[in-house]
Formats: structure tokens, sequence, C-alpha cells
């Protein structure tokens, strides 16, 4: 990564996309790649997950509510030229509350990895995981949901947005090198 990049101000990279549309692996290829943190609302999330015996979808959205506040404010925390990896559905929230955290936390500069996918694919994905994701998410009743959210998801569009479109094979080629691109490297 470039001096430019590390002297200009925070930099984040939002990878966005509905529950089951792959930010996981994203995020890990991307703050593999280029060396970067990665902050995740179940990476904070699940720990307290764990603490509970019983979480409905209301205590489940509060957690996730904390863990982004807890994302935002080690964001703010940290030092002018750091650049952080972000894996969350950012729509979970109105796009003002992400503009006032961006804001709050000195970010001057938002990129954007769209994890395009169709809401099939995303159910069916996310159907997949439902033996082995931590107690406390939501079950297979939210698979309807999730269909309908997936259909009609869009991307923050902060700044420039790489679209991974998850029909396909990830072309990691060109998303790193877009990346590297915006680094300035």
């Amino acid at each position: 990564m470039s001096q430019t990049t590390r002297t200009q101000g925070k930099t984040v990279v939002l990878v966005n996309g509905v529950p089951a549309s792959g930010k996981s692996t994203i995020s890990r290829l991307l703050s593999e790649h280029f060396a970067l943190p990665l902050l995740t609302i179940d990476g904070i999330k699940e720990p307290f997950m764990a603490q509970f015996d019983e979480i409905d979808r209301p205590f489940n959205r509060r957690l996730g509510n904390a863990a982004y506040e807890v994302i935002w404010s080690i964001v703010a925390d940290s030092p002018e030229q750091c650049v952080f990896i972000i894996d969350a559905w950012f729509g979970f929230q109105p796009k003002g509350a992400l503009e006032r955290y961006l804001e709050q936390a000195g970010v001057t500069r938002v990129l954007e990895v769209w994890n395009h996918i169709p809401g099939n694919l995303a159910a069916e994905r996310y159907a997949q995981r439902l033996g082995v994701r931590r107690h406390g998410h939501p079950g297979e009743e939210y698979l309807p949901e999730l269909v309908k959210l997936a259909d009609n998801a869009e991307p923050m569009s902060l700044g420039p947005v790489f679209t991974v479109d998850h029909r396909q094979p990830i072309d990691t080629a060109g998303l790193l090198a877009w990346l590297s691109e915006e680094f300035g490297d």
C-alpha cells in the first residue's frame, strides 16, 4: 500500500452484502492480501451471543447494533493513516446512520466491495449454514425474508464500488487489481 494512502486520512473498505452473500470470504481475502485489519459484525457479536441461552430476533438485532457501534468506535480511536476492512450488511440501518458513523470516526475515504447475490442463492447458502451457525442467529423462518432482502438490496455507494457477482466465479484478480489501484499501489 502506498504512502499516499496511509497519509490521506482514514480509509475503510466496506465489504457489504446481505447475509450469506460471500462477505466473509471476500473480507478474509482482502485482509490477508493487503495485510489490513478486519472488523466484522459477527466477530464482535458472537462472543456475546455465547453468553446467553435465549436470543430472540430483537435481542440479536440489539447485539448487531452494539457490534456496529464497536466497529466505528475502534475506527474513531485509530490513528489517521489507518485502513480497515469492515465486513457487515450495511443495509440493516439507514444510510444516514452509516454516514454519521463515518464522519464521527474521521473516515475520509470509503471504498465498497458490493457482494451481489440473487435471493434464491442467498437463501440456499443461508440454509446450508443453519446447523453450524452460533445459536441466536435467525433460523429457517428467515429464508423468505432473506430472498426479498437480497433481491432488492443495493450498495451504499458512498465512494467507488466494485461489484462481486456471486452468480459466477469470483474475479479475484480483478478485485485485487481494483483495490490496489484505489490504494495507489
